[in-house]
């Protein structure tokens, strides 16, 4: 019977025989009791399953999560928008991000969207990595001629020189309660302007994989949120909880196959 136990636990966790033949040497009963190697060998398994499992996370969170550990790895990260920073964001997006990176890194800025879109433009032509949240993308069009004009055609207006790697992200398209004038979807608007990237997350592994994506790029990136999302949580794998995780943008993903 410890025979079986010990193939099966040998299976499981991968290791050579060698490593079991060693651990059921008997102990000396002159010396303090341990754990049985079999029970030690039933914790790690223990632990290499917990370490794999999946969390339930909410979009926000999600969100949230990338924007703070992609802060964390590049200093030249940094966010702006309305109500972004004291407030922790009107969608609460970029909850505690001020309280841990401070007021030079999560700025609060007046309502002036073509202002403050062109002042983070120009520090991403300076080699900074700027995130502006729009407090829904209708507001947007108040800076759309800095968005067209001054982030999409920068590269190719300077003949390559000049990038613009800069993230303009926020919640798309209709939600309850929020009249015409907040409701449009700008997904068709922002996908024909050549120079920009354009994505729109569905799940939580998608908003943290896109959202890692879109701050690593070094073209300007448009996030196309829904505010109805925010709050729905989804499992998210081990794989997609590490700080690497990355979804590169223009790859597919297959949410549910259809027949062939």
């Amino acid at each position: 019977m410890v025979h079986e136990h010990c193939q099966a636990l040998q299976r499981d966790l991968h290791c050579p025989p060698r490593f079991f033949m060693h651990a059921f040497v008997l102990n000396d009963p002159s010396t303090p009791p341990v754990l049985h190697p079999i029970h030690q060998a039933e914790n790690l398994l223990a632990q290499s399953k917990r370490s794999m499992a999946t969390v339930d996370m909410t979009v926000r969170d999600a969100i949230n999560s990338a924007i703070d550990e992609e802060m964390d790895r590049d200093e030249k990260v940094y966010v702006l928008g309305e109500e972004v920073a004291q407030y922790d964001g009107a969608y609460k997006v970029t909850k505690g991000l001020y309280q841990k990176y401070g007021a030079k890194r999560v700025i609060d800025t007046p309502i002036t969207e073509m202002g403050f879109t062109g002042m983070a433009i120009g520090s991403a032509y300076k080699d900074l990595r700027p995130i502006v949240e729009f407090m829904t993308w209708n507001f947007s069009m108040q800076a759309i001629d800095q968005v067209i004009n001054s982030a999409a055609k920068q590269y190719y207006m300077s003949a390559g020189d000049i990038a613009c790697p800069i993230v303009f992200r926020g919640p798309n398209g209709n939600a309850a309660g929020t009249s015409a004038q907040h409701s449009q979807c700008f997904a068709a608007w922002y996908s024909s302007v050549p120079g920009l990237k354009v994505v729109s997350p569905y799940n939580s592994e998608d908003a943290r994989g896109l959202t890692k994506a879109a701050i690593r790029d070094n073209n300007p990136v448009v996030i196309l949120e829904h505010e109805l999302m925010y709050g729905t949580s989804f499992p998210v794998s081990d794989e997609a909880q590490s700080h690497d995780f990355v979804i590169p943008i223009g790859r597919q993903r297959y949410e549910r196959r259809g027949a062939t």
